[in-house]
């Protein structure tokens, strides 16, 4: 399935991870799915989340194939091969972490770990129909992954079940704690433009679960979305802008290279505006609510075949890349399929409440255990692991 690009066995714990490749394991070398990098030296230490991740007692399985240099939507690799999506066979897996979510989807591993520069933890995610968490930006170390230097990059989990979402961030993150929950609270759901069926399928949900909602409108969105764009592709071209002349860079990718080269010091600056304004605007609402909800793909994602012919699709980011430019933390949800297509709901929160997400989740999602009996079962696997 071209979905593990090296097998690795770290660790001794029962639950397996494979480890997105732009993220350093110690001997191995890290390559980032790109045939630029491919005479480049093994890491010479662990990135602080591979560390952490085998303290806690996970056993870490392999290295995650991913859209080339991180930097596309379809998980479509010439070079290391495209992986197939599991539970949707004729659809793409998503980009940029398409192997982290077609390993767990396809049950190669408990957890996969990625990272989410404009929506690839969760856009993969959705397009697999497993979980994914974006953290809130800076919460977790990103010492030691591709590219060093980002304003938006998170690392963060992808998994099969909300459970394991929970135990490992708690593993990895000693600030994380999720404390017994009352009621939901107030829900702002977005007013955005998607296929009806999705829009109803959120809907559904959210009245299933007899959630306190409200529509609410976030009028800087499409700007937000713009703005990231403008950031991505200034930090990702200055970061690969060495490896382009090498000539081994796949066309898609290269093009956005290329394209990425003439963002000027005007368009970040406005970007960085952009920024500041929507953050605010998120913020606010966010005062009013306790947590936001949309759904995390606009459209269903297209077909593998397509995107093997060179479509692409940066859209399918639109409802999550504005959250890596804010900064707030962003989980995705698999929500019951629509005719055979996946269908997702993401769930935004404020500023380091990482974990009132995950709460709200397990809410939304009336899971069969009791909200208090398995967040006392993830604190006692966590203290164990640690």
């Amino acid at each position: 399935m071209t979905v593990i690009t090296s097998a690795v066995d770290l660790g001794q714990g029962g639950k397996r991870v494979v480890v997105k490749d732009t993220i350093d394991i110690e001997g191995l070398p890290t390559m980032a799915a790109s045939a630029a990098l491919a005479e480049i030296a093994p890491a010479s230490r662990h990135a602080d989340i591979v560390a952490r991740t085998l303290q806690a007692g996970y056993h870490i399985v392999g290295k995650a194939n991913l859209h080339e240099l991180a930097f596309g939507m379809t998980g479509v690799n010439a070079w290391t091969g495209t992986p197939e999506n599991p539970g949707y066979p004729d659809l793409v897996t998503g980009g940029s972490s398409s192997g982290s979510a077609a390993a767990v989807a396809a049950g190669l591993a408990d957890i996969g770990i990625g990272t989410d520069t404009g929506g690839s933890i969760r856009v993969p995610a959705a397009c697999c129909g497993v979980y994914g968490l974006k953290p809130t930006f800076g919460r977790l170390s990103r010492e030691g992954i591709m590219p060093a230097v980002s304003s938006l990059d998170c690392v963060g989990p992808l998994t099969a079940n909300l459970q394991d979402l929970i135990d490992f961030m708690a593993a990895v993150d000693p600030t994380f704690s999720v404390a017994p929950a009352g009621e939901l609270g107030s829900l702002g759901v977005i007013d955005v433009d998607a296929e009806s069926s999705i829009l109803n399928g959120l809907g559904q949900q959210l009245d299933q679960a007899e959630a306190k909602q409200e529509s609410v409108a976030l009028p800087l969105m499409a700007e937000a979305f713009h703005a990231a764009m403008t950031v991505i592709n200034r930090e990702t071209y200055l970061a690969c802008e060495a490896l382009l002349g090498s000539g081994k860079i796949g066309d898609d990718v290269a093009k956005r290279l290329n394209a990425a080269a003439s963002t000027s010091d005007t368009e970040l600056a406005e970007a960085e505006r952009v920024r500041h304004a929507f953050t605010a605007e998120v913020d606010r609402l966010l005062m009013r609510h306790d947590y936001l909800v949309l759904p995390t793909l606009p459209h269903f994602p297209m077909k593998a075949s397509e995107a093997l012919a060179g479509r692409q699709d940066l859209n399918i980011s639109l409802f999550v890349r504005p959250f890596n430019l804010s900064g707030h933390p962003a989980l995705s949800i698999p929500l019951p399929p629509y005719q055979g297509l996946p269908v997702s709901m993401q769930v935004i929160g404020r500023g380091g409440d990482d974990a009132g997400v995950c709460r709200a989740g397990w809410q939304l999602m009336q899971q069969g255990m009791p909200l208090e009996a398995t967040f006392k079962q993830g604190d006692k696997h966590a203290a164990v692991r640690r």
